[in-house]
């Protein structure tokens, strides 16, 4: 076998060297044809580590530092290993369409400026050296609230900035910025607004960002900037919202796309005509009418998003449909300025389908979930889903723009600047989640241990690459890559770990998270080529979402509402597959049959059952090996001699690897009284076989918490039965905002009042309500009530005695008419 290894490896490198020589001479160039296969060598990102790249790779197939910025524009960054003149001139060109001035630095690297862009994601892009096509790269335009703080202009007190001119709210504002990331010595600090006109779900509705005026002019860039506002003149103040930007005071007042950086979008107080600051209330309270009067006229979009998980656990559990909200999040200390009394809120990740909508879902510290109809800090529905959606560029899916306009601002206008939330909430009223149903999990970890999305649990060793997933109905397929363990010794183990998952839904982009030589560290692909998360830690994809906020925790998110989650612990990687009930009876492979039914889990490619409990080590061998994938279906990437040896170039199935299907417990090992100390309850046996196949207790432990992992993300996803929302009676008052099985509602009237209906309610089993429903009625009117009762009750009573009276009569003169 190792002789074999370094024939293989032997030959490739004769290749690789032979196809550089055959590039050279043939001079193939990667011009326009970056990302591309040459004959003769490669354009392909894999190249660097195969050694094929073609000699001009660097100079057309740009690299960039940095390599994202806010979708408002402004972003200076490098084209790296360029080489230009000063005396060049750089053009570059977004889309094919939006072009930026760029400029050549004293060490003749070229520089872009990004765009205005609205929509998020990865941007293509090409640079004109002197009108010449000379380099193509892509850009990430991020959402401006998703922005790293280090990227953009805080405004100090964010809250004294959108109170400005209501009572008790005045005085300077400060905001502060990176002052390395403007290339001058003084800046202007401007205000920029934003709206969008045109009649609305028209072709006429469209976005507009304008410059407003400047606040300062020519101040030293020293990374902070304070002053007094005074209220804007007409019509600058008719924009109501915007953001704040600094730029080089070199450049023209209002220059778009210049070097610059933005706060995030926010309500524009401060600067509103003088009758704001005279009467903030009566101000609020006029534009909170027209809102409403607008909202009157347009569609209604909530009956086209979803239910709202019922517990704060199943919303943070079920992360293939739901994603914490940044404006509340439990994990940054709860501050949730929109919804007070809430600890947590999540946004559905995939907007509405038709009107681009958006969910909201807002728990309390008991972790039920927050209603509008019981407090102003509720769920809230959205016209415009924060985050935007696809095709972007026109209204209500510019990211975070379309939200602010119709969902934020009009909150301002009813709740924060003027009392009259009922206006707000009844556009906007929480989602409950009668309709809500959680998904089914299943997960891989160890070396390598499944637990079926119905609950079975096995162990398949093969060396390969398998099918976790398929779902061709769907168009979802998650494949595995396993790799023998490596001792400490330098060894293999008779056992193997899970090194790669790739993954893809539709037309999306491939997504592939494998683990990497750094301990707890994945690494993150998109098409084959490495994703870097130093500068975000969220990235709007092609038809995939994906966040990675720490080296070793990657989530990925699709459209069909599944989800995958990978965890690196201890040198192995856990994959957990989140999926939605529309899956039912639509999926295969290792991760078995959903639908709820255990015993038909385990069916082969060929079509053969097998039983997770009852079968043979050796069974359930073979039927893992049948889910083999092949170099057609293949998602993966193979980047190394390494790979295309031991994957591409080999079985998909290797059937020399034979693992050791069990071990023996030996009380005498060094490692058993510890290894008891760890591997004990659901779990246990394969915690034990991973500890003694690795001679690992680390490996061990990790395989046990991820046992127990999956075990708490099954019980927060359980099912719960909920009978929905029931408001107080009129005038009267309602104890209790809980509407779960086993919850109790408790209405009470006032003084004067008398309560109609049952005091108490419970939610049953069955998903209803117990008793009636509840009205308070004064104790005049109860008098009234029963004086009405009464009378009703003796007018029947005479007309029952007038009836039987004529009846009477009647037979009287049929008995007389019959005697004569």
């Amino acid at each position: 076998m190792a002789y074999h290894l370094k024939k293989t490896f032997n030959s490739f490198c004769l290749f690789f060297c032979a196809v550089l020589l055959i590039s050279t001479a043939t001079g193939q160039s990667c011009q326009g044809k970056c990302g591309e296969q040459l004959d003769t060598c490669s354009c392909h990102s894999t190249c660097g580590s195969l050694g094929t790249c073609c000699p001009d790779l660097k100079q057309f197939c740009l690299d960039v530092s940095p390599h994202s910025g806010s979708m408002l524009g402004g972003t200076d960054f490098a084209l790296l290993n360029t080489a230009l003149q000063k005396t060049d001139t750089v053009l570059c060109r977004f889309k094919a369409s939006t072009e930026t001035e760029g400029y050549v630095d004293e060490d003749g690297v070229g520089h872009c400026i990004s765009p205005l862009l609205y929509e998020t994601g990865w941007i293509p892009f090409e640079v004109l050296i002197n009108g010449v096509a000379k380099g193509w790269g892509t850009w990430l335009s991020v959402h401006h609230s998703k922005l790293d703080a280090r990227f953009k202009i805080t405004l100090v007190n964010a809250t004294q900035w959108q109170y400005y001119g209501t009572p008790n709210t005045g005085g300077t504002l400060q905001m502060t910025w990176n002052s390395s990331l403007i290339r001058a010595e003084k800046v202007d600090v401007e205000l920029w607004g934003y709206n969008e006109t045109g009649e609305p779900y028209g072709d006429s509705w469209t976005a507009g960002w304008r410059y407003l005026y400047s606040v300062g002019r020519a101040v030293p860039n020293t990374g902070s900037f304070s002053f007094i506002p005074s209220p804007a003149k007409d019509p600058h103040w008719r924009w109501e919202m915007g953001s704040m930007r600094v730029s080089p005071s070199s450049s023209t007042e209002g220059q778009r796309d210049v070097n610059s950086l933005w706060s995030g979008a926010h309500a524009l107080a401060w600067h509103l005509e003088q009758l704001f600051r005279d009467d903030s209330a009566r101000w609020a309270t006029a534009k909170c009418l027209s809102w409403d009067a607008l909202e009157e006229r347009l569609p209604n979009f909530l009956s086209e998003i979803p239910d709202c998980p019922c517990t704060l656990a199943q919303a943070r559990a079920d992360t293939g449909r739901f994603h914490t909200d940044y404006g509340c999040d439990i994990e940054k200390g709860s501050k949730c300025t929109y919804h007070p009394g809430s600890v947590h809120c999540v946004r559905a990740i995939q907007a509405s389908p038709k009107y681009g909508a958006g969910q909201q879902c807002c728990y309390d510290s008991r972790g039920a979930q927050v209603l509008t109809g019981d407090s102003i800090g509720g769920s809230t529905p959205d016209r415009g889903h924060d985050w935007g959606a696809p095709p972007y560029g026109r209204p209500p899916r510019i990211p975070g723009l379309s939200h602010w306009k119709y969902d934020v601002l009009s909150f301002y206008y009813c709740c924060l600047w003027s009392d009259n939330c009922h206006y707000y909430f009844k556009h906007r009223p929480s989602s409950d989640c009668r309709t809500y149903r959680p998904p089914k999990a299943g997960s891989v970890f160890g070396d390598p241990h499944f637990i079926t999305f119905d609950g079975s649990a096995y162990t398949f060793n093969g060396r390969g690459e398998y099918y976790l997933l398929s779902s061709p109905d769907k168009g979802l397929f998650v494949q595995g890559r396993t790799e023998p363990v490596k001792l400490e010794n330098g060894t293999l183990a008779k056992a193997t770990r899970l090194s790669s998952v790739a993954m893809r839904e539709n037309s999306s982009d491939v997504i592939e998270v494998r683990v990497t030589a750094h301990p707890n560290t994945l690494e993150v692909l998109k098409n084959q080529q490495v994703l870097l998360f130093s500068e975000q830690s969220w990235m709007d994809l092609q038809g995939v979402f994906v966040f990675s906020a720490t080296p070793g925790n990657v989530s990925v998110m699709f459209p069909s509402g599944a989800g995958v989650e990978v965890r690196a612990r201890e040198g192995t990687m856990t994959t957990t597959v989140l999926l939605p009930l529309e899956f039912t009876n639509q999926t295969k492979g290792l991760l078995g049959r959903m639908n709820d039914d255990p015993d038909d889990d385990l069916v082969s490619s060929d079509g053969q059952s097998y039983n997770a409990s009852k079968s043979s080590p050796e069974d359930l061998f073979h039927f893992g090996s049948t889910w083999a994938i092949s170099n057609e279906t293949s998602l993966f990437t193979y980047d190394s001699a390494y790979l295309l040896d031991q994957y591409l170039y080999s079985p998909k199935h290797d059937t020399e690897f034979v693992p050791a299907f069990s071990l023996p417990e030996n009380p005498s090992d060094p490692l058993w009284s510890d290894m008891l100390k760890i591997c004990f309850g659901n779990g246990a046996s394969f915690c034990k076989y991973d500890t003694l196949s690795t001679h690992s207790l680390s490996t061990g432990n990790a395989t046990i918490s991820a046992v127990r992992s999956h075990t708490a993300l099954v019980n927060d996803l359980a099912p719960v039965v909920a009978c929905g929302f029931l408001p107080a009676p009129a005038r009267g008052e309602k104890r209790g905002s809980v509407y779960l099985e086993g919850s109790e509602l408790a209405f009470s009237c006032p003084s004067g009042q008398m309560l109609f209906g049952s005091p108490q309610r419970t939610c049953h089993e069955s998903g209803h309500w117990s008793g009636t429903t509840t009205h308070c009625v004064s104790d005049n009117m109860e008098g009234i009530l029963v004086g009405c009762v009464g009378a009703a009750t003796a007018l029947a009573t005479l007309l029952a005695a007038i009836t039987f009276y004529n009846r009477k009569l009647k037979s009287q003169a049929e008995w007389d008419f019959m005697k004569q």
